[in-house]
C-alpha cells in the first residue's frame, strides 16, 4: 500500500469515526420537542392508614388532595404556579443561593428557586425554578414522613396535615425551621430542617410516644415529578431517574423505561435516589449507615405519568414515654462540581459525585475540567483557559508529535525515490511495496507515524467535548465578542449575512440546522484546510477530492457542537500547521502551504 493511499484510507476513517461518534454519543437535540404543557394532576390519597411494614410508600405519596383540587380560580382551568402555592400556608426560605418556601400543609419542600442561574444569558431573564407544588404546572417536589407498622391504624401525618410553626419563622442557614404536629392519640411529631450556604437541606424527624402502647413506625423520603419534563435527548448524557445504591451501584434510568416497567426496588446501605435534569437534580439521601430500600416507580396521574424515587427505612419502635428520631437529607440546586465532590467528602455520601455524568471515559473527562477550572481561576476566562490547555496538551504531546511530524517530513524527502520506484517496478505492486519498506528500514522511517496526531487528538476532543456540555460551570461561559456561552453553539451563521439580514435560517424545515453556519466554524475549516494543504496534493485524484472536501464537510458538521469546541479545534489546528512547518524546516524539508494556496487561485493551461 503506498504512502498515498494510506492517507486516503486515514482521511476516510477519521471522518467517518467523528461522524459515528457525533451520531452515537452527542446525537441531535430534538428541537422540535414543545415543553409540557401545564395542567392540574388528578391526585392520589399520601401517605396513610393501613399501610404494612412490608410495602413502601405508595406510587405518589403526599400528592395534593381533592380539597386542592376544587380550588382553581375557573372551574376546568389548571392553576398557575403562584396560585398553586398561595393554597397552602407558607414559611420562607432564604439563602444566599436559594430562595423559596416549605409548605406547612404536608410538610414539603416544594418551592426552590436558584438564585445564581437564568435560563438565559440575558441577566435580566428569569430564574431557574427547580422544585414546584402540586396543583400547578411542572409539580416537582420532596417529602419526608413516617410509614406506619405491619396492621397498625396510627394516625400519622400525611400529604393533608397541616404543620405548626413559630409566627415569622424561616428557613435560612442560621436559623433552623422546626415544625409540629400532635396527633391527638399520644403521638407527637416533631421535624426540623436546616439548611447550608448551598443546596443541602438537612432534615431530622422525630416522634414522642406519650401513649400507653409502643409504636412501629418506618421512615420514608421520596422525590416526585409529576408529568414526563422536557429532556434535550443526548445520547451522552442522562436526564432522569438516578440513585445510587450500595448493592446496585449506580443505576440511571430513564423516564420511558420506568413507566414501562412501573417500579424497580433494590435494597442499600446508604446510597441516595434522585431526578436529575442536564444542570439541576433533586435527591433525597438517607443516613449513610441505615438499611433502606430505594425505589424507582412511575404510576399514572390526570392522564399522564408521576415518576418518584424514594426510599423506606427499617422500622424504629418508639416506647411509652421514648422518642424516635430519624436524619436524612434533601440535595436541590445545581451540580456544580466542587459542592457535589464537598458533599461526597465531608458528608460521606456513597458516590456522590456520579450525580454529574462524566460518563464511561471520567478519567480523562475529570482532570481535563479540573485542569481548566484551575486555569480559569487564573485568567478570569473559559475560552481563554481553553486555549491555554491546548498549548499544555501540545507541550505534553510533543515529543511523539515531533517524532510524528519527522517521520513525515522524511517520507516527503524521499518522494522522489518513491516515484522512481513506482516508474521502475509499474504493476508489480509486491515488488514495489518491498522496496519501499527497503527504503523506510533504511532511513529509519515509520510510514504509520502520522496517524499519531490525529488519534492523539481524538480522545482529547471527546473528553473536552464532555466537559463543555455536562458542567454546569461552563453554562453561558463568555469567551469574547459575540461568543456569549461557550457550551452553546455559535450564534452567528454565514446564510444571514451574521445578523445584516434579519432572518432566521433555523427555521428551514429539515436543513435548517444545518444552516447555522457560524464564524468560529469557518474559522476552523480554514486552519483544517491550511493544514491540508501543508502537504504536496496526492496525485490520485480520488484522493485529493476526498482531502478537498474534507475540511468544508467538518465546517458544517462542527457547527452545532459547543462553540468552546469549535474555538479548541481551531486553535489546536493552528498550532499543528506551526509545529509542523517549523520541524519540516528543520528536517531541511520545503513547507509547501503558500505553494499549494498559490496553485489554487493559478490559471490551469488548457490542454489540446
Amino acid at each position: 500500500m503506498t504512502n498515498e493511499n494510506r492517507n486516503m484510507i486515514l482521511a476516510v476513517v477519521l471522518s467517518m469515526l467523528v461522524l459515528i461518534a457525533f451520531q452515537f454519543f452527542s446525537g441531535i437535540p430534538q428541537m422540535d420537542k414543545q415543553r409540557q404543557v401545564a395542567q392540574q394532576q388528578t391526585l392520589q390519597e399520601g401517605v396513610g392508614k393501613g399501610t404494612t411494614a412490608e410495602q413502601a410508600p405508595p406510587a405518589a405519596p403526599g400528592a395534593p388532595d381533592s380539597a386542592t383540587r376544587a380550588q382553581p380560580v375557573q372551574p376546568g382551568m389548571p392553576l398557575t404556579r403562584e396560585q398553586a402555592l398561595a393554597l397552602s400556608p407558607r414559611a420562607a426560605i432564604e439563602t444566599p443561593r436559594v430562595i423559596g418556601s416549605v409548605s406547612l400543609k404536608g410538610g414539603r419542600i416544594d418551592d426552590l428557586s436558584l438564585k445564581d442561574y437564568r435560563e438565559t444569558v440575558d441577566p435580566k431573564s428569569p430564574i431557574i425554578i427547580l422544585l414546584s407544588p402540586s396543583g400547578g404546572p411542572s409539580p416537582f417536589y420532596s417529602e419526608f414522613g413516617w410509614v406506619a407498622g405491619a396492621g397498625s391504624t396510627v394516625k400519622l401525618p400525611d400529604s393533608s396535615t397541616l404543620w405548626s410553626v413559630a409566627d415569622g419563622a424561616k428557613l435560612t442557614p442560621e436559623t433552623p425551621l422546626v415544625l409540629t404536629f400532635d396527633n391527638g392519640e399520644g403521638l407527637s411529631f416533631r421535624r426540623t430542617i436546616s439548611v447550608d450556604a448551598n443546596y443541602m437541606f438537612d432534615v431530622k424527624d422525630e416522634v414522642e410516644n406519650k401513649g400507653a402502647a409502643a409504636v412501629s413506625l418506618h421512615p420514608f423520603a421520596l422525590v416526585s415529578r409529576h408529568g414526563t419534563p422536557h429532556t434535550l435527548g443526548y445520547y451522552i448524557l442522562h436526564e432522569g431517574l438516578i440513585g445510587v445504591t450500595s448493592e446496585g451501584g449506580l443505576h440511571e434510568i430513564k423516564y420511558k423505561d420506568i413507566a414501562e416497567k412501573k417500579s424497580e426496588t433494590f435494597p442499600s446501605t446508604g446510597g441516595w435516589v434522585g431526578i436529575t435534569d442536564k444542570y439541576w437534580a433533586a435527591t433525597v439521601i438517607p443516613d449513610q449507615k441505615e438499611k433502606v430500600q430505594a425505589r424507582f416507580s412511575a404510576a399514572p396521574v390526570g392522564g399522564d405519568t408521576s415518576f418518584q424515587t424514594d426510599f423506606l427505612g427499617d422500622a424504629i419502635t418508639v416506647q411509652p414515654g421514648a422518642t424516635g428520631a430519624v436524619d436524612g437529607r434533601l440535595f436541590a440546586g445545581a451540580k456544580e462540581v466542587r459542592v457535589v465532590d464537598g458533599y461526597e467528602h465531608n458528608l460521606g455520601i456513597d458516590r456522590f459525585r456520579l450525580l454529574i455524568d462524566w460518563g464511561w471515559f471520567w478519567f480523562i473527562t475529570q482532570p481535563m475540567f479540573w485542569l481548566l477550572d484551575f486555569i480559569y481561576k487564573g485568567v478570569g476566562n473559559f475560552g481563554v483557559a481553553i486555549l491555554i490547555v491546548t498549548v499544555l496538551l501540545k507541550g505534553l504531546f510533543f515529543p511523539l508529535a515531533n517524532k510524528s511530524y519527522a517521520s513525515m517530513a522524511k517520507m516527503k524527502a524521499i518522494q522522489p525515490e518513491i516515484q522512481a520506484l513506482k516508474e521502475r517496478y509499474g504493476d508489480d505492486r509486491v515488488k514495489m511495496q518491498q522496496e519501499m519498506m527497503e527504503i523506510y528500514k533504511k532511513e529509519k522511517i515509520n510510514p504509520v507515524a502520522g496517524c499519531l496526531p490525529i488519534v492523539i487528538q481524538i480522545p482529547v476532543f471527546f473528553a473536552l467535548y464532555k466537559t463543555l456540555f455536562v458542567s454546569i460551570e461552563m453554562r453561558h461561559a463568555p469567551f469574547f465578542g459575540w461568543i456569549r456561552d461557550l457550551s452553546a453553539p455559535d450564534p452567528t451563521t454565514l446564510f444571514n449575512l451574521f445578523g445584516l439580514i434579519p432572518w432566521d435560517p433555523s427555521q428551514v424545515p429539515v436543513i435548517g440546522h444545518f444552516l447555522m453556519l457560524g464564524v468560529w466554524p469557518i474559522i476552523m475549516g480554514c486552519t483544517m484546510w491550511a493544514q491540508m494543504k501543508l502537504n504536496p496534493p496526492p496525485p490520485d485524484p480520488t484522493q485529493k477530492a476526498i482531502f478537498d472536501w474534507m475540511p468544508l464537510i467538518f465546517t458544517f458538521m462542527l457547527s452545532s457542537f459547543a462553540s468552546g469546541l469549535v474555538i479548541y479545534w481551531a486553535w489546536n489546528n493552528t498550532l499543528s500547521v506551526m509545529q509542523q512547518s517549523i520541524i519540516m524546516r528543520r528536517h531541511g524539508v520545503k513547507v509547501e502551504l503558500f505553494d499549494n494556496l498559490k496553485s489554487i487561485f493559478r490559471r490551469k493551461k488548457k490542454t489540446v
